[in-house]
């Protein structure tokens, strides 16, 4: 397997797996015990978890961004336009990246955060949508397109 297709697809897992933890969120602060502390640690405002809505919608646009980055880098089926993906690969690495670059700035004192959020964020959110906006680059710089191709690995001439 490439380093595209590596990336592409530990890029797209850690994705996918946060997605599927803010839709836990949408009927639980797991693994919080309360939703103060949650609030506390993943929001860093509030009183508890965000709206049953707010939870799914992300979640929806992480498992989008999971798949998109999947198929782009060659490790789940491509469906649709290919320059609708590439296009959409190209939105969540900017989109990570501001996230990855801005956090500190943003949640470090233009507003306001709790301080156990600030320092979690400048640790490990900010780091981690980094990574991951870096990541979706790289495949989205690879332009490679499409979607799994089974004789690719198979050592196997194409058309063969």
């Amino acid at each position: 397997m490439g380093a595209v297709r590596v990336t592409g697809a530990a890029v797209a897992g850690v994705l996918a797996a946060t997605g599927a933890l803010h839709a836990v969120w949408a009927v639980t602060p797991w693994p919080a015990r309360t939703p103060e502390e949650f609030a506390d640690t993943v929001v860093g405002t509030g009183d508890g978890v965000p709206p049953v809505a707010a939870c799914l919608a992300v979640a929806g646009l992480l498992g989008t961004a999971a798949y998109l980055v999947g198929a782009e880098a060659g490790v789940l089926p491509a469906a649709g336009a290919e320059r609708v993906r590439r296009a959409g690969v190209r939105t969540v690495a900017g989109v990570l990246l501001t996230r990855g670059a801005a956090g500190p700035l943003l949640f470090g004192g233009l507003t306001e955060r709790t301080e156990r959020f600030r320092r979690l964020n400048l640790r490990y959110y900010s780091p981690l949508c980094l990574a991951l906006g870096a990541g979706a680059a790289v495949v989205a710089a690879a332009g490679r397109g499409g979607g799994v191709d089974p004789d690719a690995d198979a050592g196997a001439a194409p058309g063969a």
